[in-house]
């Protein structure tokens, strides 16, 4: 639209999810979008690798060409016995990626916080605790590494315990999962507390609504340029959409879901790389 880019300020993008959908109609249930954190060493990359291994929404599991830096699940509901949809958002958990990190935590709805049965809260862990926190994601703690013959369940629950995040089972309110993500132990468990935390939440958005989105990956690709991964909040995003990002936009010439796969439009919740920018986008944008 002519004149439209005047509307656009920074304000604009910092408000945009919450303030959108105060004015929202329609809203139907939408897909839980979690992000996984913790220490770098209590298995957060394996236990996302094992969820993408057991539970790929695309039953040709095998088919994913490429990493988007976010997938989805396909996970039973233990009450309602229907199929669900859990999108992953698999972010770097090194400490030069703490501002993609608290960044990741503005997109997301559900934080996983992994900690190692066999190991004891971590400064990373807390680090993890405070953004969590203070970006109100909702908490499930996996105490990973079960297998481990030092593991200690009862140790890691103390130590969270001390830090006001009482579990569950000792009449708290941290929903705790032990599992072992080496060897795909109560996995099933893990996601399916997720889709009951997602219950709680009562995640909403509408597919028929004003369009927002977030970056949470982009590059230059040689052959196609700039490429972006987003995640869509509300409304769909379609081949041929003239966008707004940040500084910059384009229009889009295609879409392509987590397996690589060509997809016509994307609704709330799901990740999709996005080709048609004109200048590569920032992450959070």
């Amino acid at each position: 639209q002519e004149g439209a880019e005047e509307e656009f300020t920074d304000e604009t993008e910092t408000l945009c999810v919450k303030d959108l959908m105060k004015n929202e109609k329609n809203l139907t249930q939408r897909p839980p979008v979690v992000v996984v954190m913790g220490h770098v060493d209590h298995g957060k990359t394996t236990l996302l690798d094992t969820i993408r291994k057991t539970s790929i929404a695309d039953t040709e599991a095998g088919a994913i060409t490429q990493h988007i830096g976010a997938y989805q699940a396909r996970v039973t509901h233990p009450k309602e016995k229907d199929e669900r949809l859990i999108t992953f958002i698999d972010t770097p958990g090194h400490e030069a990626f703490r501002g993609m990190r608290s960044r990741g935590g503005r997109v997301a709805d559900i934080a996983v916080l992994v900690v190692a049965a066999d190991d004891k809260i971590q400064p990373q862990t807390l680090e993890s605790i405070n953004i969590i926190q203070k970006e109100n994601l909702a908490l499930v703690v996996a105490i990973n590494k079960v297998d481990k013959p030092d593991a200690d369940i009862d140790r890691i629950k103390t130590s969270l315990s001390e830090i006001n995040l009482s579990p569950e089972d000792w009449g708290g309110s941290t929903i705790c999962v032990p599992v072992s993500a080496k060897k795909g132990e109560n996995i099933e468990a893990l996601l399916e507390s997720i889709l009951i935390v997602a219950d709680v939440e009562e995640l909403k958005a509408n597919a028929a609504g004003t369009l927002c989105a977030t970056t949470i990956e982009a590059h230059v690709d040689k052959g196609v340029g700039p490429v972006a991964t987003a995640l869509i909040h509300n409304g769909t995003l379609r081949v041929g959409d003239i966008i707004k990002c940040g500084s910059g936009g384009g229009r889009i010439k295609r879409l392509e879901d987590f397996t690589g796969a060509d997809i016509k439009a994307a609704g709330p919740s799901t990740p999709v790389r996005v080709l048609g920018f004109k200048e590569v986008p920032h992450v959070g944008d």
